[in-house]
Formats: C-alpha cells, structure tokens, sequence
C-alpha cells in the first residue's frame, strides 16, 4: 500500500535536538540542586574613584555535576528561567548568600534573582528564615535584577521592592540598557544601584558613542539618586573614562574574577556612605 502524502509538518531535527537538550540539561540542574551541589563565587565591586576600596561583592551561584564539574551558566539559566527549576536556582542563591552574609559580617553581598520568584512562597520563607536570628542581615544584602525580567509585571516588582526595603534590603538593577525597560514604569520602581550593561562600557574611552549614552543614563542615575555601576570593565582605561564620566563603582575582569571572598572584607564605612 503506498503511503498517502499528508499535510502534517516533518519534525525539525535542530528544535527536537535543542528540545532534549533542554530536557538533559534541566533535568542535570535538579538532580545536582537535589544533591545540594551548588555554591556561590564573587566578584567584587570596586570604588571607581578609589579602586583600592571595595564597596560589595557580587555572589553568583554555580553547580557542579556528579564528576564535580561546573555546568557552565550559559548551559543551564536561560532555559531554567521560565521554569520551576528557576524558582529552585533563586531560592538556593539566597540562601547560601545569606549564609555568607552571617559567616562574613565584614561585608555586603548582591545575590540575582528573577522577577518569577517575586513572592514565590518558598523564597519568601528562605528570606524570613535567613534573617530570624539576625535581621541587620537584611541591610547588608543587594537584590539583583535584570532589566528584562523586571518588565514581566512591572507593578508587581516595584510592591515586592517596596516592601523588601522595609526591612533595609537594596535593589540592582542589572545589566541596565540591554532589555527593554519602560521609562513609564523605570519612575516607579524603587532600585538603589543602576549597572550599566557592558555593552556601552566596551571600549568607552575611543567609542564617542557610548560615552553619549553613558552621559545620559548618569543624568537620569543623579536625578533618582541612583548609585552607578560599571559592568564588565576590562581595562584601566575603561575603567579611568568611567571614574572621569562620574560613574560610582566599577566590576569587571580588571578588578577580579568571580573566585573565593579574600580574607579581609570591604570599606564598610564608604558602603554605608554609598547605599
């Protein structure tokens, strides 16, 4: 019998394989945080003036797989984001940066988190449960949140934020300039720090173009009182343009790359000055 022709698309080989290595990869991210083979790095932040002093550290959570590799970030975030897993990765970065907040009183620490875990039961408890003891740990805390995810039920995010400043918590707003934030809503939110995107930092001691926009974003930084970060500065002439420009704090490969705490925390008096 042959076969009758049918209108049915043929599967597409590159979405199938992308969809089971989606699959594998979320399914490796479970059994690890299962596991509780996670951990944080940190990258510091540096006074842009003072590049000597160091303001915070940003914790940035890895996993490692049944051999004690690191599954590489890029291989496992973005197709976690939108998914439950996601909510788990948020909820585990809290919690081993609030236990590093406790272990480490000599410093502030900036953990990321999405916009999806914003009154994610689960989260809310690991907070809560994080500060019982201790509740100045909540001051010495920085939420991180990207542009993009910030946007996904603005209203929401800026309640949420509101109220996490309740208890002395700050607000990031990260990687500023490569999402698609709404002047109209970027008024109502409550953030603290604004981390311009490394893509208007490369090279911004030649590139006149970013220095332009570099100017502008700092204008608006100063009218909501805003403190500024540099992201991604790779070199002293990045970052001494950045220092000139009048941008408050820098973070990049220069300075450090993400690794253990040093032994010695941060200029707690210039912290407490800047927050």
């Amino acid at each position: 019998m042959i076969p009758q022709p049918t209108d049915a698309p043929l599967p597409n080989p590159i979405s199938t394989a992308l969809s089971l290595r989606n699959t594998k990869g979320l399914r490796t991210v479970r059994q690890a945080l299962d596991r509780g083979d996670a951990f944080l790095v940190f990258q510091p932040i540096q006074d842009a003036r003072s590049p000597e002093k160091n303001a915070f550290y940003e914790g940035l959570i890895r996993i490692t797989d049944q051999a004690g590799l690191v599954i590489p970030a890029r291989d496992f975030m973005q197709i976690c984001e939108a998914d439950e897993l996601g909510r788990h990765i948020d909820c585990k970065a809290l919690e081993l940066g609030l236990q590093t907040l406790r272990d480490r009183p000599d410093i502030r620490l900036s953990i990321n988190m999405s916009a999806r875990s914003i009154y994610h039961a689960p989260w809310i408890e690991t907070f809560r449960s994080g500060i019982k003891d201790d509740p100045i740990i909540a001051e010495r805390l920085i939420l991180e949140i990207t542009e993009s995810s910030a946007m996904i039920s603005p209203d929401i995010t800026a309640l949420f934020m509101e109220e996490m400043q309740g208890y002395g918590t700050c607000f990031a707003l990260d990687d500023f300039g490569a999402g698609q934030t709404s002047l109209r809503h970027f008024k109502d939110f409550r953030f603290d720090i604004l981390k311009i995107d490394q893509c208007f930092i490369r090279n911004l001691h030649t590139d006149p173009a970013n220095r332009a926009i570099v100017t502008a974003v700092l204008s608006m930084a100063r009218h909501f009182d805003l403190l500024t970060i540099a992201e991604g500065v790779e070199t002293s002439a990045e970052a001494g343009i950045a220092a000139d420009l009048g941008i408050d704090c820098v973070q990049g490969y220069l300075f450090g790359k993400p690794g253990s705490l040093p032994d010695t925390g941060d200029d707690s008096a210039w912290v407490r000055r800047t927050a």
